[in-house]
């Protein structure tokens, strides 16, 4: 899928109008210029695209090749505030992050109850930019067993894509399900075991006093 999006030169000082976004473009040979494009449509956008598919920018009638390296939201509004491309050079690989994404039905969840784990939710990889991709797939239909277990050296890379990490680092596990003991009530005293028991403590009373006397 081909991803795009259109920008416009923002002067220096020049405030940004309603409905417009703040953004950077920089790359290798370009000189970094400050911009501002659509807000919703950028949105739109990059809930497709995210960080790692190439985006098609377009700018003063000449398109970039970028990708979205950083973006900055309002904490509390959770509103993009500044976007920043970087102008890729198709012939130089890239560093980014892709989404795993899991696929297929584990039988230790389904038929024994397992718990599935996840320790790594993207991984970072170098490739050309062409040979981007907008996830990788993580069959989990193989884990049958308590304890079964995906490591990043048993992921199908698309060609071209190189892992950035050590190999043996585990991607999903399934555990055991702790179980939880069932508190058992404290034995209650039948009524007439705990009057009979009181009466005798009073007898025993009443014949000290007695004895004193």
């Amino acid at each position: 899928m081909q991803f795009k999006l259109s920008a416009e030169i923002r002067e220096k000082n020049e405030k940004l109008g309603q409905g417009d976004l703040a953004a950077v473009l920089y790359g290798k040979g370009l000189e970094s210029t400050i911009l501002k494009l659509n807000y919703n449509t950028f949105t739109k956008v990059f809930a497709e695209a995210g960080e790692s598919n190439l985006i098609t920018l377009e700018l003063n009638k000449q398109e970039f090749p970028v990708l979205v390296k950083a973006v900055q939201k309002d904490v509390l509004k959770g509103k993009y505030l500044h976007i920043d491309f970087y102008k890729v050079d198709m012939k130089a690989k890239v560093k980014t992050e892709i989404p795993l994404e899991f696929r297929g039905e584990s039988r230790a969840v389904k038929e024994l109850g397992g718990v599935f784990l996840v320790n790594i939710n993207e991984v970072a990889v170098e490739c050309l930019p062409s040979n981007l991709v907008d996830h990788i797939d993580v069959d989990i239909s193989g884990l049958n067993e308590f304890g079964d277990a995906i490591y990043l050296q048993d992921l199908k890379l698309p060609e071209g894509i190189e892992l950035m990490h050590e190999s043996n680092e585990v991607i999903c596990i399934i555990e055991e399900p702790k179980r939880v003991e069932e508190e058992v009530p404290a034995a209650e005293v039948p009524a007439t075991e705990a009057t009979t028991a009181k009466e005798g403590e009073e007898k025993t009373e009443d014949k000290k006093t007695e004895d004193k006397k």
